[in-house]
């Protein structure tokens, strides 16, 4: 694993460092403590503190959020994250911070791609993929050259030093307020990507899709409230243009996927006019840790 973000790893048992090691064939990692955590084949590591209270997204709707992002649909999310990031670790810097490398934390960081795009426009960071969904990890742990990738769950005690992250990535994943203001450090920033209001919206209604919530920015808000001050908020808006099996693709990476009945999506995907025209619209809010 990438041996800058193992020094920033913390054992999710006893929160003491972690070391990579090797054990016969296999690589393990290992605290002072001698607990130890195997780091699979795929090149992810296992570091939840019991079993996860559920197994995230299916190796189906991965494959399909890898193939559409692949497709660039998505890159203007990408984009605006890996500009903001590049900002946030200049504030950084401004602040006085020591000039120890930039750890990049995607917390729900799916198959990796968005993190991808900001390492590359970091050249001295290191990155790491969380997430509870083992066939994102596959995908993930192989996302960048200086990116790391462990399973954890954002809800429970995060597997990272106090205040030792620069930058941490949140993109239509859960928050945690408390949690990820202990990993920050008190200059960095959070970089929060939830759906606008029109997201999608000419799919909600032609598919039966999910709707945005309208309270959504105060449900992260109060999700975030006391740990968080909003710095800066901006909404990307683009028009996709889709292929009835892309738009298929579409819904099946998202929350939809859970809800929609596959045989009824797909015929009423094939009653659309193609090309299906569809709102990419979405809000980066850039929040910075209160004072203690």
């Amino acid at each position: 694993m990438e041996p800058r973000v193992v020094d920033r790893l913390r054992c999710p048992v006893c929160a003491q460092p972690l070391t990579e090691t090797a054990a016969g064939v296999a690589r393990v990692l290992r605290c002072p403590r001698r607990h130890s955590f195997d780091v699979a084949r795929h090149g992810y590591v296992n570091l939840l503190a019991g079993r996860a209270p559920h197994a995230g997204d299916t190796a189906e709707m991965v494959a399909a959020r890898a193939d559409f992002l692949a497709a660039g649909h998505y890159d203007l999310i990408s984009t605006a994250l890996a500009a903001a990031a590049a900002q946030a670790v200049r504030h950084l810097a401004g602040a006085g911070a020591d000039g120890a490398y930039p750890l990049v934390v995607d917390a729900g960081a799916g198959t990796g791609r968005h993190l991808a795009a900001v390492l590359a426009a970091l050249p001295d960071a290191a990155g790491l993929a969380l997430d509870v969904s083992k066939p994102a990890l596959r995908r993930a742990a192989r996302a960048h050259p200086r990116a790391a990738a462990a399973l954890a769950d954002t809800w429970q005690r995060l597997p990272l030093a106090d205040a030792g992250t620069a930058v941490l990535l949140n993109v239509f994943a859960p928050r945690n307020g408390a949690e990820f203001r202990r990993v920050l450090d008190p200059a960095g920033s959070l970089l929060v990507v939830t759906p606008a209001e029109d997201h999608l919206t000419e799919l909600v209604d032609a598919l039966g899709l999910l709707r945005v919530d309208p309270a959504k920015a105060d449900r992260v808000a109060e999700s975030l409230g006391g740990h968080f001050t909003p710095a800066a908020s901006t909404v990307h808006r683009r028009e996709l243009t889709l292929t009835g099996p892309e738009v298929v693709t579409l819904v099946g990476m998202g929350p939809s996927a859970w809800h929609t009945d596959a045989t009824g999506l797909a015929a009423r995907v094939a009653a659309l006019a193609e090309p299906v025209r569809v709102t990419l619209a979405v809000r980066l809010t850039v929040w910075r840790p209160t004072a203690p």
